[in-house]
């Protein structure tokens, strides 16, 4: 699948194709069922399919207090729709000059004239420009202008509920990792590469493999039962995501103790899929008594994942 990174890199040859506006988070089974239609059309004109996402997502420029945790990542969200069958990706980057621009430029200069946009698919209330003046109504009236066809994306649903973005978090928020597997159509795993930390834990007989966090806000928080793929091996494991609040930490990273594992993991991208939630991350009165507990949550880990 090709990649764009930025409007600078679409090029002549980029023109004509068939496309999807989204944020396109988690590429849950909805999202699935939305770009199984797309590449069928893409299929049957013979043009490429291909998705736009904006990075960084509109509510983490303008609110990021109130942006939605990201289930997937930019890099996790790129494999994700590669394993779709996607031919392209554009990643277009949001700021507060994009921003400023209005509908009909975003139309006439993005979507016909430099990406040729022959079908779009957007879901219904997809707004747009300056404002956000533009919404469905106006693209299906430039459709009828320019010559492109605009078809509302479809709800997916499963046991009677709508499959979004958010009502994955909501599971995961929950520590309902079943309920998540199925809406995704996979279990829900952090992707990250191994990098050096404070070396803390190793000192009380528990040393970790830490991974920071390369998003605004994690979907998940606090110390869990966890199965860890390395290499193609897979391990049990206890972990905390979170902000280390004993140790005075800040940022948000992923700290995993595997079980029965002694090896040099610095580098090594490892894949933590989160089974069951032991407890939330406090902050203890002193190291002794975070020891003591990492040791009771270990305990309690091996149990769920025997």
């Amino acid at each position: 699948m090709e990649f764009i990174r930025g409007l600078n890199n679409v090029k002549p040859h980029h023109k004509g194709c068939i496309l999807t506006i989204g944020k396109f988070d988690g590429v849950h089974r909805g999202h699935q069922a939305v770009l199984a239609n797309v590449m069928e059309k893409a299929s049957s004109l013979s043009l490429p399919a291909t998705v736009m996402v904006f990075e960084p997502q509109p509510e983490e420029v303008f609110t990021p207090e109130k942006a939605p945790a990201r289930i997937s990542p930019l890099r996790e969200k790129y494999e994700l729709l590669r394993q779709q069958g996607v031919d392209r990706l554009l990643a277009v980057r949001f700021n507060a000059e994009f921003a400023k621009q209005s509908a009909d430029t975003f139309v006439h200069d993005l979507l016909v004239d430099k990406l040729g946009v022959k079908f779009l698919v957007v879901g219904d209330d997809f707004r747009f420009g300056f404002g956000r003046k533009g919404d469905f109504t106006m693209l299906e009236a430039a459709g009828r202008r320019y010559g492109f066809d605009v078809v509302s994306t479809q709800s997916f649903t499963m046991h009677a509920h709508r499959i979004s973005s958010t009502a994955v978090r909501d599971a995961l928020a929950q520590s309902d990792f079943s309920l998540a597997t199925e809406m995704l159509g996979r279990p829900f795993a952090v992707h990250g590469r191994v990098v050096h930390g404070e070396k803390k834990g190793r000192t009380i007989g528990f040393p970790t493999a830490n991974v920071m966090l390369k998003r605004f806000k994690t979907p998940i928080h606090g110390v869990f039962a966890v199965r860890v793929d390395i290499d193609g091996k897979h391990y049990d494991g206890v972990a905390n995501i979170g902000t280390r609040p004993t140790l005075d930490g800040v940022r948000n990273q992923l700290e995993v103790h595997i079980f029965d594992l002694s090896a040099d993991l610095y580098g090594k991208p490892i894949t933590v899929l989160p089974m069951a939630k032991i407890r939330d991350e406090i902050k203890f009165a002193s190291f002794e008594a975070l020891k003591e507990q990492i040791q009771a949550d270990a305990a309690k880990a091996r149990l769920l994942l025997a």
